[in-house]
């Protein structure tokens, strides 16, 4: 007798209640009709994404000192992890001011603000002002020694992730220094530590619909879809601006490790549309940390380029800035020459470094660039207040590729990462299974064998179940875990 195939409604329900990118998609458009909807009502909504993504940042800075430490014990050489991090910065460096050059060759392009002709002296630059609380960018030397931490306790109460890097390389350096015969219980403390850190994102992901709605209801709630109208050109342009260097970093990422992007995008659907329903990066860290680790890039090559990343290789940030330069500058009348374009490069390769976790930024940036001109006046940057939110969504998606590329392509020319798993796991040859779920799989999996052993760098604490050849190993019931 044929099974019997579970009606419509049954099977819809089983994906809202298994599948974390159908809640989070649902949520996402929810979150839309009541922004639209009832504006006022979903203006309270904000502590719903603002009490996720704090969650998540209390986790953010143990976990990378545990990967990181990890990483350098057991890759067991500290110069390694040096050329890991040389090599990382050029990569930065490369990326960043590639997106600059697209960004600004658009904009001469598609001119988006020209025809305006704006009156700066119009414009009120109170918002401004409030956007950035009145901060301003750290200079170059306020930078370096920012990141150096003058506590062991105060980086992560901070939660600075380059303070935090620096104490975990040196902690590594110190268990290869010492040894695992002089300090026998450190190592697997951290690691157990570790274990546990990835336990608690499990519990706060389950959440991550909750956040997805109440954010999105604030955004359309605050700002409404008539701004999309308003400055249409604008947003097309960026938007089509950051897909071009989406396609290009999917083909660096082809050239240096034989992997497709689309397959990688595929593979942290979760993930991306998490970040782009919070507008954060920052919340789905540990969860795409994970998955770098489970496609087969080691951890200490995670542990520094991944977090490195959110500070020094900003991608959609550079491509938002060099538009938007151009932009302001078009809408109140003023052409910049050859040799002021080249400044602005300049100038924004400085101050997009080490924008992460400054409140309004990219205004600060902005108004950095144009006093460094002394032809854009200071007020034009409120221009771009009204689109900046809008702006969210391409900034996180290319930066969180951006840096998600970094990893694989360092880690590869690094020799940190295993290929042909990172393949097998793209093409979803490998099933990952969340611990809670192991014993069942492993029930109803018996006699298949499981992929590497569960202390491997390359494995997380989800067990990795390989399919047979006769039998098809569908998802696990839950991706949250």
């Amino acid at each position: 007798m044929p099974p019997s195939v579970p009606s419509l409604p049954r099977r819809v329900a089983r994906i809202l209640r298994t599948s974390l990118f159908a809640q989070v998609a649902c949520a996402l458009v929810l979150g839309i009709v009541v922004g639209k909807l009832w504006p006022g009502f979903a203006a309270d909504l904000q502590p719903l994404g603002d009490g996720f993504t704090r969650l998540i940042k209390t986790v953010i800075s143990p976990l990378v000192f545990c990967v990181v430490v990890v990483g350098i014990a057991k890759a067991g050489d500290l110069k390694a992890f040096g050329r890991i991090g040389l090599k990382a910065l050029i990569w930065f460096e490369v990326a960043s001011t590639l997106a600059l050059l697209i960004g600004l060759l658009a904009a001469n392009v598609v001119q988006p603000g020209s025809g305006m002709n704006v009156d700066p002296s119009t414009l009120d630059t109170s918002a401004v002002d409030a956007k950035t609380g009145g901060g301003s960018l750290p200079t170059t030397t306020e930078f370096v020694l920012n990141a150096l931490p003058t506590s062991f306790l105060g980086a992560f109460a901070e939660n600075s992730l380059l303070q935090v890097l620096i104490l975990a390389c040196l902690v590594g350096a110190a268990l290869l220094h010492l040894g695992h015969t002089k300090v026998p219980q450190v190592l697997p403390a951290v690691e157990q530590a570790q274990e546990i850190i990835f336990a608690i994102v499990g519990f706060v992901m389950r959440l991550a619909p909750i956040a997805v709605f109440g954010a999105m209801a604030v955004l359309i709630g605050n700002y409404g879809l008539g701004v999309v109208e308003t400055y249409a050109k604008l947003i097309i342009l960026c938007y089509a601006a950051a897909a071009l260097f989406i396609v290009l970093l999917g083909v660096a990422l082809r050239l240096v490790t034989g992997l497709s992007l689309w397959k990688f995008l595929r593979y942290i659907r979760e993930e991306m549309l998490l970040a782009l329903g919070t507008a954060s990066t920052e919340s789905v860290m540990p969860r795409v940390m994970q998955k770098l680790r489970r496609a087969g890039a080691r951890d200490d090559a995670v542990g520094l380029v991944l977090p490195t990343g959110y500070s020094f290789n900003l991608d959609g940030a550079s491509l938002y800035l060099s538009i938007g330069t151009l932009f302001i500058a078009q809408a109140v009348g003023v052409d910049l020459g050859l040799g002021q374009q080249i400044t602005v490069i300049l100038v924004l390769m400085l101050t997009s470094k080490g924008m992460a976790g400054i409140p309004g930024s990219a205004f600060l940036a902005l108004s950095a660039t144009a006093s460094s001109l002394g032809a854009i006046p200071a007020g034009a940057v409120a221009l771009l207040l009204g689109v900046d939110r809008i702006m969210d969504s391409m900034r996180v998606v290319t930066n969180l590729l951006g840096n998600c590329v970094a990893v694989f392509a360092v880690s590869r020319w690094e020799g940190a990462l295993d290929t042909d798993r990172a393949k097998r796991v793209l093409d979803g040859e490998v099933v990952d299974v969340p611990e809670e779920e192991a014993p069942k799989a492993e029930t109803a999996l018996a006699g298949t064998p499981v992929d590497g052993p569960l202390d491997s760098p390359a494995v997380t604490p989800a067990r990795t179940v390989e399919p047979t050849a006769d039998r098809t190993v569908k998802e696990p019931a839950s991706e949250v875990g």
